[in-house]
Parts: C-alpha cells; sequence; structure tokens
C-alpha cells in the first residue's frame, strides 16, 4: 500500500471499460490524485496533445490503457487507423514520460501480438517467433512496437517501463456495440435482442391464436466456432496491472490472463443457457475464424508479482449479462 503513498497516478483511457476498474482499484488503495484525461481535451494521438497532457497532470506514474479496439469485424474495418493511432498514442506517451522523468510507465499490450500458430499455453518467449493473425495483426503489431521501445528505452535510458499481455477482456461496462464489440458482448446482445424478439412472438400468439406462428428467433454467429479463446474478466485485469504497477520492474513482457481454452461454439451454448435462449444458432462460416486458438501461459504473472485470476468464466458471464439486462 506504500507504493502508492503521494503519488500522482495518470490513467490514460481511465473513463473506458477497463481503465474505470483500474480506477476504482486504486482509489481503493488509498490513490487521492488521479489523472483521467478524456480525448475531447487530448487527443493522444497528436504530439502536442501528449506534451499538454504532462505539463498539465504532472505524473509520477503513468498507466496507457488508451487504445483504439474492437472485435474482428472492427479490425478488417480500420486496420490503418488502429495501426497509427494506437503507434502513435503509445509511442508519444512513453517518450514524453521519459523526458518528463516519471518513476514507472505501464503498457498494456495485448494478445493479438503473437503469431498466429503459437504453441498453447503461449509463452512470452514465443511473442516473436512469427506473424500475428492477419484480421489483427496491425492492432497487435502496433502495441508490439511499444514492448520494443520500452526495451531500448530501460537499456539506453534507464527508464522503468513494464509491458503487460491481457487476454481478451470482458465484464460490466463493456462495449456492446455490434460493429466494434468483442465476441461476448456481441453474443451477450444477440441473445437478449432474439429473446426480445421471442418474447413478442410468444405475445402475438396468444393476443392472435388463430394466426400461425411467427418463425422462432435466431442469432447468426460468425465463423465455425471452433477456435479457442481464453477470457479474463476484467476486474481481475484491473488488480494483475496494479500488482505489476507495484511490484514489477523488468524488461520481459507478462502475460495477464487466466490460464483456460473454450471454443466459441461452447462458449455460446454457455451464453445461451445462461440466458435461457432457445432458438437457433447459425454459423455464418463466410466470416473469418481468427487464431485458431488462444491460451497463455500465466506463470509469469504469479511468479513475479502474485496475480493469479479470481473469477471464473461462468460467474463473470453472469454479472457481465446481469448488468447488460440493467444497463442496456
Amino acid at each position: 500500500m506504500n507504493f502508492w503513498t503521494n503519488k500522482k497516478i495518470l490513467v490514460t483511457g481511465g473513463a473506458g471499460f477497463l481503465g474505470s476498474f483500474v480506477v476504482e482499484r486504486l482509489k481503493a488503495r488509498g490513490v487521492t490524485n488521479i489523472g483521467i484525461p478524456r480525448s475531447k481535451d487530448y487527443d493522444l494521438v497528436e504530439s502536442d496533445a501528449c506534451k499538454r497532457l504532462y505539463k498539465d497532470t504532472k505524473p509520477d506514474i503513468v498507466i496507457h490503457l488508451a487504445a483504439k479496439v474492437g472485435g474482428i469485424g472492427a479490425n478488417r474495418s480500420n486496420p490503418g487507423k488502429f495501426f497509427y493511432d494506437n503507434l502513435m498514442m503509445g509511442v508519444q506517451m512513453m517518450e514524453e514520460g521519459r523526458r518528463s522523468g516519471i518513476e514507472k510507465f505501464v503498457t498494456i499490450g495485448t494478445i493479438c501480438a503473437y503469431p498466429k500458430f503459437t504453441p498453447v499455453p503461449f509463452k512470452e518467449e514465443d511473442l516473436w517467433n512469427g506473424y500475428p493473425e492477419e484480421t489483427n495483426a496491425p492492432y497487435g503489431l502496433a502495441k508490439k512496437i511499444l514492448l520494443v521501445q520500452s526495451q531500448a528505452y530501460r537499456q539506453q535510458y534507464g527508464f522503468n517501463a513494464i509491458y503487460l499481455l491481457p487476454v481478451n477482456l470482458y465484464g460490466p461496462g463493456d462495449n456492446f456495440d455490434l460493429d466494434s464489440s468483442h465476441v461476448i458482448p456481441a453474443l451477450i446482445r444477440k441473445c437478449a435482442e432474439a429473446r426480445y424478439s421471442e418474447a413478442k412472438v410468444k405475445a402475438k400468439d396468444k393476443v392472435e391464436s388463430s394466426e400461425p406462428a411467427l418463425p422462432q428467433p435466431s442469432i447468426i454467429v460468425w465463423g465455425t466456432g471452433k477456435p479457442t479463446r481464453e477470457f479474463l474478466y476484467v476486474e481481475d485485469a484491473a488488480e494483475g496491472i496494479l500488482l505489476a504497477a507495484e511490484r514489477y520492474n523488468k524488461p520481459e513482457p507478462v502475460n495477464l490472463g487466466a490460464g483456460f481454452e473454450i471454443s466459441i461454439k461452447d462458449l455460446m451454448d454457455l451464453i445461451a443457457r445462461l440466458m435461457n435462449f432457445k432458438g437457433r444458432i447459425i454459423w455464418d462460416t463466410s466470416k473469418p475464424d481468427g487464431q485458431p486458438r488462444r491460451k497463455l501461459d500465466t506463470s509469469r504473472a504469479y511468479e513475479e508479482f502474485g496475480f493469479k485470476a479470481k473469477i471464473p468464466l461462468e460467474e463473470g458471464l453472469k454479472r457481465t449479462i446481469i448488468w447488460y439486462r440493467e444497463n442496456r
């Protein structure tokens, strides 16, 4: 707890999905001086905005969470923007942090930085053994460049930058926009909307029983359902980030994950059961599957700073579904 005493913490992306939980955890640790820049005030893609942010906030520690992210569809539609914006935000924030003489810079990378055919479970040593999966390679490579920068700055300037590699996050407050969301919020929303349609069908059948019943609601899911993924509940991710900030000061990247693997099909079945969706599930095999398998080796995080995920997938999904139903 003493680590945070009298420190000014700047959390880029602090008003976002992951950032809001990181800020909550900082406050629980007694931190009172937290800077949360908004994009309307500081466009971190622009160099002048980064310089002005450091001048205005004068932080001791920066936790860089700001990013342009999305699912497979968003990555396919915005490869150039995802590459440029994520690269420029990270590179400039780290450079200005070095120039400002801050104590520590915590960089959040992405599992998308790993090669497409990385042996499972993904070990940090495998990060450079191939090219990322094509649909999100620009985003993954932009974030991976920040690892190179952090290691180079540590070597030349003695700058204390660390680099974390979280798996896909999920939880309350996630992005449920079907045009840009990741798989869990997209499936939850699709099931919820199909259930709503189903309720209207039943109501119509009761009122107009002489008419033929409408077709049973269905949802369309991208791909074959065969790829596997690992998911980390957002509160666990926030705790892992702060533990690393407190205890980890080395150049090697560190995975943050939950240590399990589930196929998209099994995930779909689980969400459907939890939401009592009994309609048809149609797999659109014309759409890409993305990376074939994802599961991290999480031993380094536990050994270096004692992080281990606590929330099981089913419990995390229940909490996320409840939040969505209350806030949609």
